[in-house]
């Protein structure tokens, strides 16, 4: 086996544990001539050169994520590690107060109309999950 297979298997190791099966096989479907490499590439890099890193465990990361894509304002990617948190194994597992909390930070350093964005995305997941009744109070 090669380098680059070593960290692509690596990297789908640490991206199957953050991201859950489901959705890396529901990815691995829309391989095409033209992703393919694209998708290798990250799957090396950043899933496992950094998510495989060990000064940071998965749950500081899953939460720089989510901060960052609300920073960025890349709300399907804040949708995605919202998901993968509330469903992660239970040493990473982000609960709702988490990810409140991170939208809190993120209103104060990256502007409170990219935060309120993401708690009405959060909101939805966690109304979706069972974790937040349907009707919203103020």
């Amino acid at each position: 086996m090669n380098e680059s297979n070593t960290t692509y298997d690596q990297g789908m190791v640490n991206r199957r544990r953050v991201l859950g099966d489901a959705w890396v096989d529901k990815s691995l479907t829309g391989l095409n001539d033209f992703n393919a490499e694209f998708q290798n590439m990250i799957t090396r890099y950043a899933w496992n050169e950094v998510w495989g890193r060990p000064a940071l465990g998965d749950k500081t990361r899953r939460l720089m994520v989510l901060s960052t894509m609300i920073a960025l304002k890349s709300y399907e990617e804040f949708a995605l590690h919202v998901r993968a948190g509330l469903d992660g194994a239970p040493e990473s597992r982000l609960t709702p107060d988490d990810i409140k909390e991170v939208i809190y930070q993120a209103a104060i350093y990256c502007g409170v109309p990219a935060a309120n964005h993401a708690m009405s995305v959060a909101a939805a997941i966690l109304r979706e999950k069972g974790l937040l009744p349907n009707k919203e109070t103020p």
